[in-house]
């Protein structure tokens, strides 16, 4: 378990680079933002660490979690450097790059696509109902973050410069983990040793938090991000149903055969919002994901943070 605190920064909420460091076990070397270290104080979360632990060996499971609390500049972590397929998840940086580098009209030009590029893509609950009239760009982004419509996000990727050029944005933002490289739906197949289409909990939430300070877009539209996050419909049985009940959860989630992914800004009543990022996998390659693995995640995390105000 990795405890960490944060500094302030202007913007929607407080929080800069994640400090202070114990590497829960067995944690893999793999690269993410640099991070200054300080002396934690292991034996307060000894209960949540052996929570988690627990939760890998019921699940025979990996899993990799950072939760910010931006209200006291508090992190909790584990695993957090061990690498994951991302799946969906991409989809909310997609679409917060399109918003950074498209606006204003360009935003509504009209797309075209054929039903065969839309039964393509794998999963298009939106796109493939307007196959004749097509959509606006920001439609399309819309359609990939709140339905998971990957021939939306294809569209999207074609639109900012494909997957390189996001790679290229997460690069310029100081997250020289997570690899980008495919569209949908190869990004969902991870093959073994390769950091395609991979993450880390760390880089992951280290990026979120770059697109959602103020630092990166605008405030109008960091909260169309988050408008369109908060009516996810792939995430009710995620961080969601993890959470307490009556706090605001704006997420996007990602999944693909033992991969189950959630990332999410919480805002519990008249408090700070925190950062939550859940990857996790099953150590099983051919069985499926569980949503209440990545749910009890949560719940375990929201619980080590405590107040956020």
């Amino acid at each position: 378990m990795r405890r960490l605190l944060t500094a302030g920064l202007t913007g929607l909420f407080a929080l800069t680079a994640l400090t202070g460091c114990v590497h829960s076990p067995d944690e893999p070397t793999t690269p993410s933002p640099a991070r200054p270290t300080t002396t934690p104080s292991p034996e307060l979360h000894a209960d949540t660490e052996q929570e988690l632990v627990a939760l890998e060996q019921e699940y025979n499971a990996t899993i990799g979690v950072v939760a910010v609390n931006t209200g006291t500049g508090e992190s909790v972590s584990y695993g957090e450097n061990r690498r994951f397929g991302f799946a969906s998840t991409i989809k909310a940086f997609a679409a917060a790059e399109f918003l950074r580098t498209v606006q204003g009209p360009d935003r509504d030009e009209l797309v075209h696509w054929t039903a065969d590029e839309a039964d393509a893509s794998g999963n298009a609950p939106v796109t493939s109902q307007h196959v004749e009239e097509g959509l606006t760009y920001a439609q399309l982004a819309e359609a990939a973050v709140r339905f998971s419509d990957n021939a939306a996000l294809n569209l999207v990727f074609d639109r900012i410069g494909g997957p390189q050029a996001l790679d290229d944005a997460l690069t310029d933002l100081g997250d020289t983990t997570t690899e980008v490289v495919n569209n949908e739906p190869t990004l969902n197949t991870i093959e073994p040793d390769s950091t395609e289409d991979t993450t880390t909990a760390a880089a992951f939430t280290a990026s979120f938090e770059a697109y959602l300070d103020g630092s990166t877009l605008t405030a109008a539209d960091t909260a169309l991000l988050l408008d369109w996050m908060s009516d996810n419909r792939t995430g009710d049985p995620l961080i969601r149903a993890g959470a307490p009940a009556g706090w605001v959860v704006a997420d996007k989630s990602g999944g693909a055969g033992p991969i189950r992914n959630d990332i999410a800004m919480i805002t519990p009543p008249g408090e700070a919002p925190i950062l939550l990022t859940v990857l996790t996998s099953r150590n099983d390659p051919d069985a499926a994901f569980d949503n209440t693995l990545v749910a009890r995640t949560a719940s375990t995390m929201l619980n080590a943070l405590g107040p956020t105000s």
